[in-house]
């Protein structure tokens, strides 16, 4: 296997850990909902999910629309890491949620998260990919970040049982924190790069 660019194992690394956070609540985030909410249900759970998939989908192309009108990289960098913020900082409102309501309006804040990342996020890392190593760099990507979902999938629903929600989304916040510090390193490598 070839060398692997900076930039690249550092986005890879970003996002081991922020999807790895998720990853210890996505799979049993309708139990919390069920469970831990007043008057949440099935229901709402769909209607969540819905929430957060619908506003991703529809803003990240005027996201797009923006940074694609700049020059450079550093707006593309900003934008991504604004949202990469939002969306680390979800799981600590997650902590105090009690109403439907609630739920729904931080579904609307990581929507809004997820479509600043995606834009800027994507053509960071198309612009950097190694020539002739595309498919193994995607390939290295994709393998580790679905690692270590797998891992945090399997975990989550102990820490849940065990130690309960609330620190769950503690541990979740923390780790996509950790995950959005890299992006500094994102940051200095890219303002290298246009001054030179």
């Amino acid at each position: 296997m070839r060398k692997i660019n900076n930039l690249i194992k550092i986005l890879t690394y970003s996002d081991i850990l922020i999807i790895s956070g998720w990853g210890l609540v996505n799979p049993i985030f309708a139990v919390f909902v069920t469970s831990q909410v007043k008057g949440g249900n099935l229901e709402l759970v769909g209607l969540a999910m819905a929430v957060f998939l619908i506003l991703k989908s529809f803003l990240q192309i005027p996201v797009a629309r923006f940074i694609d009108k700049k020059k450079g990289e550093i707006d593309d960098m900003m934008v991504m890491a604004f949202g990469t913020l939002i969306i680390s900082l979800v799981p600590f409102f997650y902590v105090k949620v009690q109403t439907p309501i609630q739920v729904l309006a931080l579904q609307v804040l990581h929507g809004i998260g997820a479509a600043l990342i995606t834009p800027g996020w994507c053509a960071i890392f198309t612009r950097h990919i190694d020539l002739h190593q595309e498919a193994q760099e995607w390939s290295v990507y994709n393998s580790t970040t679905s690692l270590g979902a797998a891992l945090a999938g399997a975990l989550g629903g102990f820490f849940a049982e065990k130690f309960g929600f609330q620190l769950l989304f503690i541990i979740v916040g923390t780790i996509c924190i950790a995950g959005t510090s890299f992006l500094y390193f994102v940051y200095q490598d890219l303002r290298m790069a246009e001054q030179r």
